[in-house]
């Protein structure tokens, strides 16, 4: 039997590309997700999965749930036998994080304690959660590894993994059964190679690529480049983007890490290259043979110079490194947008 595994917001973005790995590498996953930024398909269920099933072959095993709602979670442990959970489920967005602080508290943190206490109470002791670089707030030194101090959080949104990533050691502290691997994502692009599940944020993106890739499919006008006079290669933003299937494929590796009964760990993914908004804008101009218009605009609240990882830790303990480089990434960017020009409402059901 393949061992089940719950992912709470699996009809996102990474979520959704962490259900493809996980079914690749022979596990089970049950998936739960309350459609606050997934769209929702045939049967009721999230697109996204109703592709996966389409490209895999298989079918996925769906529940809608928020995780604010214990009752229901409590019955969905009742029903199933999990030996991990992947929590991803959570709104995300560093901007509206600063405009809204108290829903990002609400809904973040007090979904993620009903989920360790329905864990608590039904026996189940393994988790992989979706953390975020936020949590190393203006960076000290570059590149960032994994003894960087955390804490001093720009935006609310990154105060929220922050707090989460506490409440997750303290947890594997108290009860010595426990194993947590933490994953600190740095800035996941690009999609599935199929071109058929992909990122398709509801709304104005709130991240560059998607807004990048909205622009040279003629969704948007142009760009705004939010500051140019960062202390950088050419004044914009730098971070550090990472395919999402290499994302994907750490959390797999992240799942075995857990059988070691490892305890808490900390793990960053990212590439270790940083690149800026520009170089960006270039690359994905080169992908999709478009010229992308761009205004400058002022800085964004929260935002931060440069953000690049130091992810040697995670080679040197999970065996895992990102293999996708910048083109590829845009390239796999540009086919999903080019293939669904309005997201996952683009397409009947039929044509795909």
């Amino acid at each position: 039997m393949a061992q089940k595994v719950l992912v709470t917001g699996g009809g996102g973005y990474i979520g959704s590309h962490c259900v493809v790995e996980l079914i690749e590498a022979g596990f089970c996953p049950v998936v739960i997700d309350n459609f606050s930024n997934a769209v929702q398909g045939e049967r009721d269920v999230p697109e996204s999965l109703r592709r996966i099933e389409k490209i895999l072959n298989t079918s996925i095993e769906f529940y809608e749930l928020d995780l604010l709602d214990c009752t229901g979670l409590d019955k969905l442990f009742k029903q199933h036998s999990f030996s991990a959970v992947m929590h991803f489920a959570g709104l995300k967005a560093v901007g509206e994080s600063v405009e809204q602080p108290l829903r990002y508290y609400r809904v973040n943190l007090t979904a993620t304690m009903n989920l360790l206490e329905v864990m608590q109470t039904h026996g189940v002791r393994n988790l992989v959660f979706s953390s975020s670089a936020t949590v190393y707030g203006d960076p000290q030194r570059l590149p960032i590894d994994e003894q960087h101090p955390v804490g001093g959080c720009t935006n609310p949104y990154g105060k929220t993994k922050f707090f989460i990533e506490e409440m997750i050691m303290d947890q594997c502290k108290a009860e010595k059964d426990w194993n947590a691997v933490l994953l600190r994502y740095f800035n996941p692009i690009g999609a599935h190679s199929s071109g058929l599940i992909g990122e398709d944020p509801q709304g104005i993106p709130n991240n560059l690529l998607p807004y990048v890739a909205q622009v040279a499919i003629g969704r948007r006008k142009h760009l705004n480049v939010f500051g140019n006079d960062y202390d950088t290669i050419d004044g914009t933003g730098v971070r550090d983007y990472i395919h999402v299937v290499d994302l994907a494929k750490g959390h797999i590796a992240a799942l075995k890490k857990l059988k070691d009964n490892c305890g808490c760990k900390v793990y960053n993914l990212g590439t270790g290259t940083g690149y800026s908004v520009l170089q960006m804008v270039k690359a994905m101009e080169k992908a999709s043979g478009k010229e992308i218009m761009y205004l400058i605009a002022p800085r964004r609240g929260g935002d931060v110079a440069s953000c690049y990882a130091d992810p040697l830790l995670a080679e040197k303990e999970l065996g895992w490194k990102a293999d996708f480089d910048l083109e590829r990434m845009c390239e796999d960017l540009w086919r999903w947008q080019s293939k669904n020009p309005t997201g996952f409402t683009n397409n009947s059901p039929s044509t795909i």
